[in-house]
């Protein structure tokens, strides 16, 4: 009878058998792939991904991560190319076809009607010696030696490493292009990604209210001045507005244990002078950060040492950042 392998023996052989021919396909890269990123790079139109099958699915993700990160892209369907899709196409696209094989029916249909348009064909081929291989101006090598399932039938290593070298293509055009973060925000606006590259703390603290005491406050006034704000602290004041210190409803605990004549003491009596403070043009993500590294749940907005309000973590939790 035959002994089956257990799940995780599987997993292993599986992404071993992955990551070796992404390993090779690393010794495979040669000027055929600077030469693409210098045709994409310098191209006044866009690149144009196609395929079939499962290779349509990968090339349709680095569609996605082309726009995303700088090179405006598209997706055609090798199909439906010759069913009227090759009117997306215009004269300064630069075409990127994904096959295994590079011999499907589909490709050796469409590879001729796209030779007429004149425009430049990049081939990312496991074959080298395939027809889309000879007919195409640039081949990158996506080769694969055998699929990850016993049979080598399913898509699995070879649709890996094309999609590996579609990444290393984006990021090679991304470093090109000197992609900023700032880049990045504006095509990431949605969600946490986007709020953790353009959000600022100027967006969040004026939605809260501005608790503050003067120094010679009584602690009564405090801790009214903390509850009524709810965010768990005030900040102290002196009478030019200038930032003293900072009260915590922590602080106001720890001093009701350690002092008898708790309701005489001041602002200044209980305060944490210098506390940490942020400015307004900082980004939501560093005030988060902060916050963590301190192991604290406010902090005090400032400018020029005057106090502007306040962020806390309670708002970072509802932006989604945490």
């Amino acid at each position: 009878m035959k002994v089956l392998k257990n799940s995780k023996t599987i997993a292993q052989e599986v992404l071993l058998a992955e990551a070796e021919a992404i390993r090779h396909a690393v010794e495979l890269l040669d000027d055929q792939f600077d030469a693409a990123v210098d045709i994409i790079l310098n191209t006044t139109g866009r690149l144009v991904v196609t395929g079939v099958g499962k290779s349509a699915l990968i090339g349709q993700k680095i569609v996605a991560t082309m726009n995303s990160t700088g090179t405006p892209s598209l997706f055609m369907h090798a199909a439906d190319a010759i069913h009227g899709d090759l009117g997306m196409i215009q004269a300064d696209d630069i075409i990127l076809i994904i096959s295994k094989s590079g011999n499907t029916a589909e490709i050796k249909v469409l590879l001729p009607l796209l030779k007429r348009t004149s425009v430049r064909l990049i081939a990312l081929v496991s074959d080298r010696e395939s027809y889309l291989a000879q007919h195409a101006d640039y081949v990158l090598h996506a080769y694969a030696e055998r699929e990850a399932d016993p049979m080598n039938l399913a898509p699995t290593t070879s649709t890996t490493v094309a999609l590996a070298l579609g990444d290393a293509l984006a990021v090679s055009l991304l470093e090109a292009r000197g992609f900023t973060r700032h880049d990045f925000a504006r095509y990431h606006p949605g969600g946490s990604l986007g709020k953790k590259l353009y959000l600022k703390v100027g967006d969040i603290f004026p939605h809260n209210q501005c608790p503050q005491v003067s120094l010679d406050a009584l602690v009564r006034d405090v801790i009214f001045e903390i509850s009524a704000k709810r965010l768990g602290a005030t900040a102290v004041v002196y009478n030019t507005g200038q930032l003293a210190g900072i009260v915590t409803d922590g602080d106001i605990r720890r001093m009701a244990y350690q002092h008898d004549a708790f309701w005489d003491l001041q602002a200044k009596d209980v305060m944490t002078i210098n506390p940490v403070c942020i400015d307004a043009d900082e980004y939501a993500i560093s005030a988060l950060q902060l916050m963590r590294d301190r192991d604290i749940s406010q902090l005090i907005v400032t400018e020029n040492g005057h106090v502007k309000g306040f962020v806390h973590l309670h708002d970072l939790l509802k932006e989604g950042l945490v």
